[in-house]
């Protein structure tokens, strides 16, 4: 099933599941229970939003071995984690905002991971029993400011900084699935995630005994290689095979 997040004509937010070219809407708690009412609005037009709204976002970093070459960085023993802001989350189509602290913001196109329920100290043979579904992500990033500051809150934390959607999957196979960015149509990053150095369970393990997951929690699980130079102007799209398609245009400035 798909599900996505969307604003009404009245500015009500609402999650939806989309049957073909129809969405209908998700009554209760998504992430407890909830009814599925018919599908009979019309998925063109409608405003998306970030599937999600999570109340922390961790970032893998250093998961494609050829990411971490591109860089001159060693592949990490154990999975190497970060925080974006939930600040920093928008949906399809919202425009990525250039700040004028960067010279060089690069795109980064990854898998998500989004958290289903409350979890602390995951085994290896449950890990997966937590995963709600699975998005796209772009871990947007001020490259500048990352080797500047020597650690990275300020690079990967400005707003904007977290495109994702369109929509969450929940029976998607994270096992072998390409990922590719293309920006202006020209291909910049493309791998497959079975190139991954720590697979979706491996990270929920380690995540897990660090701190607590909660339901919408996203998990971005790194980037393939081909990390590149953003303008305004331009417009990033990050695929996933059987996934779908995350697409933002690229400005200049801050948002107010």
């Amino acid at each position: 099933m798909r599900i996505l997040r969307f604003r009404t004509g009245d500015d009500t937010v609402r999650y939806g599941w989309i049957y073909e070219d129809k969405v209908g809407l998700i009554e209760g708690d998504l992430f407890g229970e909830y009814q599925r009412m018919e599908a009979n609005i019309p998925l063109a037009g409608l405003k998306l939003l970030a599937p999600v709204s999570p109340s922390k976002v961790i970032c893998i970093g250093r998961n494609y071995a050829a990411h971490a070459a591109e860089h001159d960085a060693d592949v990490p023993e154990y999975p190497l984690i970060f925080l974006k802001p939930p600040s920093s989350v928008i949906g399809p189509g919202e425009a990525i905002r250039l700040p004028p602290q960067s010279q060089r913001v690069e795109h980064e196109g990854e898998l998500a991971v989004v958290v289903g329920r409350e979890a602390r100290w995951l085994q290896p043979d449950e890990a997966l029993q937590v995963v709600f579904g699975y998005t796209i992500a772009n871990d947007v990033t001020a490259r500048d400011l990352q080797r500047q500051d020597g650690q990275w809150t300020r690079a990967k934390g400005f707003d904007t900084f977290c495109p994702v959607g369109p929509w969450i999957d929940t029976r998607f196979d994270p096992a072998d699935s390409l990922v590719s960015c293309h920006v202006n149509e020209e291909l910049r990053q493309m791998a497959p995630t079975r190139d991954m150095v720590f697979q979706v369970a491996d990270l929920l393990v380690f995540i897990s005994s660090v701190m607590t997951l909660e339901p919408g929690d996203l998990i971005l699980t790194g980037t393939p290689a081909g990390v590149g130079l953003l303008t305004p102007g331009d417009r990033v799209s990050v695929r996933i095979e059987r996934l779908g398609e995350l697409s933002n245009p690229v400005v200049a400035g801050l948002r107010s």
